[in-house]
């Protein structure tokens, strides 16, 4: 039997945060992308609520 929709999408938020370690820290999401920051230096934004850290 086929995996649901839900199921699916579940599987790959696990796999995605997996991927990065990363959830942010002030709403707890981990779609989380990673950015060129000022300077050359890495930050980070939540995709979900658009904080955006370092």
């Amino acid at each position: 039997m086929a995996a649901s929709s839900t199921e699916e999408a579940t599987a790959r938020l696990a796999a995605e945060r997996m991927r990065t370690g990363l959830d942010c820290p002030s709403c707890g999401s981990s779609h989380v992308a990673q950015v060129l920051g000022d300077n050359g230096g890495v930050s980070y934004v939540c995709t979900s609520c658009g904080h955006s850290w370092s």
